[in-house]
């Protein structure tokens, strides 16, 4: 940035910038590097003195700057005698954000999967922008994975739409999307063939699986819902109130959604069951990536284990196609039998396939 007449009033705006812009804990710059840094970078003369008082003047004001005093003896000319004083340097700015934390905030957002290249890039150069030039180096070879899906910015409009609503505890209603063979989003439609109203009663917001969903109830039923951010379009917020999610007899007295979230790993809506499966000690990690310490293991062997977990119907029924060769269940009886079924279909699909 530079200025035909320097004026005197930016000097303490173009220091805070500098130290925006080049400190940190591990960068630190003297008055003399910030004296040369105004000259160099903003065309502006400025003499040490004038330096350190803007500094402290920053400081004064409640800017978190840091320093180090060194003391030294110097000799006053006027005095002839010596005087001990202190010599400041290594300014820097603390940060609301350490490199690590941030660069955690940056990966979340490059796995992303629900949000658009676009997007990805502009939420990371903000994010970076709360750190200094010497992080924006190490962050270049950042490349993100492209995301799947149609997603735009209507998925922040979406949130924001629906905090307000959750807020305010008022309906909204929306159309939901879902993939057509042209693989396109297209509005999921109803018995007459007419894109399908949703109306729903919204209680919070949940991220898993590197999605958001909408944990709400569809007002035409007295159970829990779970609908996908990034499917959702045309959102308003009705005038009417929403129903009160203790009316849910899921729900009961209260919500729990931490717990709610442990038995739902996939998102899906179905009744809560109590599971238990054999697992071969090669899927330990699995299962306690995908259930936690909630699981309770039992009759360990020298190849094999037993899982009691509370969880979906359905979720389970998925974890155990995704390791069918790994996992039996064995309880509920009717979900054994289930699964049993669906390797057995699975089976017969690929004799009849041509290879």
């Amino acid at each position: 940035m530079m200025y035909t007449i320097p004026p005197k009033k930016l000097i303490i705006i173009n220091i805070l910038d500098i130290l925006n812009r080049y400190t940190d804990v591990e960068h630190t710059l003297s008055q003399k590097e910030i004296q040369q840094k105004l000259e160099s970078e903003y065309s502006m003369k400025v003499d040490r003195k004038a330096v350190k008082r803007n500094l402290m003047n920053l400081i004064d004001c409640g800017y978190p700057i840091e320093y180090s005093e060194t003391p030294r003896t110097t000799l006053n000319k006027k005095t002839g005698e010596y005087e001990k004083n202190n010599i400041l340097s290594d300014f820097y700015i603390e940060r609301e954000f350490d490199n690590s934390e941030l660069r955690l905030l940056i990966d979340s957002i490059v796995f992303s999967s629900h949000i658009p290249q676009r997007d990805k890039m502009r939420l990371i150069e903000k994010l970076e922008g709360l750190s200094n030039v010497y992080f924006k180096t190490s962050m270049k070879h950042i490349a993100t994975a492209q995301s799947k899906g149609d997603a735009t910015n209507a998925l922040f409009y979406t949130i924001e739409v629906l905090n307000e609503a959750i807020g305010k505890g008022k309906q909204v209603k929306f159309h939901y999307d879902e993939y057509g063979t042209d693989k396109k989003l297209h509005h999921r439609k109803n018995s007459e063939g007419e894109a399908r109203e949703y109306i729903i009663n919204p209680y919070q917001i949940a991220a898993t699986n590197g999605r958001y969903y909408l944990v709400c109830n569809y007002d035409k039923y007295d159970d829990i819902a779970n609908y996908r951010l990034d499917r959702i379009s045309d959102i308003e917020i009705l005038e009417t109130n929403t129903k009160p999610i203790t009316d849910l007899p899921e729900a009961g007295k209260g919500f729990d959604l931490s717990k709610y979230m442990s038995e739902h790993i996939y998102m899906f809506a179905d009744k809560t069951v109590r599971a238990k499966f054999i697992a071969t000690k090669g899927v330990l990690n699995d299962v306690m990536d995908f259930f936690g310490k909630e699981a309770k293991i039992s009759d360990v062997t020298d190849d094999s284990f037993t899982v009691t977990v509370r969880i979906s119907e359905l979720d389970m029924e998925l974890f155990a196609m995704q390791f069918a060769t790994e996992v039996t269940v064995i309880e509920p009886a009717t979900l054994a039998e289930k699964c049993k079924n669906n390797i057995l279909k699975a089976a017969e699909r690929y004799k009849e396939a041509k290879t």
